[in-house]
């Protein structure tokens, strides 16, 4: 199953707006560092980039549950491979 090729999924829009929001994030944080800011302002800015990418993971992964095993359900695979796909991805949840 994993074997075929990516497919887009209709999340992944969303998924690259919340990563590149992370990644502003990211940069931001350095610059703040750099500039010797309050550590409780930089604390927060870190929280912010971890709700960025645990967003965009959760996201992300939720679709391929939706989309992709969905399909393989649809086209027949095997319960038991299926199965061991989401227990593959559902470890990164």
């Amino acid at each position: 199953m994993s074997e075929n090729p990516v497919s887009v999924h209709r999340s992944h829009g969303d998924v690259v707006k919340r990563l590149r929001r992370a990644e502003g994030h990211l940069r931001k944080t350095i610059r703040m560092i750099e500039d010797e800011r309050p550590c409780p302002d930089v604390a927060q800015q870190l929280q912010a980039i971890e709700s960025a990418l645990r967003s965009a993971k959760q996201v992300y992964i939720r679709d391929h549950i939706d989309h992709c095993m969905d399909e393989h359900v649809k086209d027949g695979a095997a319960a038991g491979a299926v199965l061991a796909e989401f227990k593959q991805i559902a470890k990164y949840l």
